[in-house]
């Protein structure tokens, strides 16, 4: 059983995370750290403290009116993928920890494709 950071917790909701095989529990953000809880399993929770966290990407979709997941980019451990019930009050809640400038748009489809067909021109201009 993990013992919660947090001292406060700001906002509970529940969530699916997307590491590994999809899991269903719960998210806690809290005054020290971002928490997730598996539901039916104790011993599979995530933990990132606020000071680890790089940065977080939203997909959004929509114009800005859909946010069906968001990663949390971590400085050593990679990253994590999540939804929850509320994504935009939760990214509300992480904005507040780590700043606004951390939270960003991740990029669709077009912007990736249109990325690499770039990067594949540079290259055969350079030769």
């Amino acid at each position: 059983m993990a013992q919660s950071q947090n001292t406060k917790v700001e906002l509970t909701t529940p969530a699916s995370s997307f590491s590994g095989l999809s899991s269903y529990g719960n998210v806690m953000v809290g005054d020290r750290a971002f928490e997730y809880y598996n539901e039916k399993n104790v011993e599979d929770y995530i933990q990132i403290p606020w000071d680890q966290i790089d940065h977080v990407a939203a997909s959004v979709m929509f114009g800005g009116r859909l946010i069906p997941r968001f990663a949390i980019f971590t400085r050593q451990n990679g990253h994590y993928a999540f939804s929850t019930r509320n994504n935009h009050a939760t990214l509300r809640a992480i904005r507040d920890h780590i700043g606004n400038e951390k939270v960003v748009r991740s990029l669709n489809f077009l912007d990736v494709v249109s990325t690499g067909l770039r990067g594949i021109w540079r290259r055969i201009a350079r030769r």
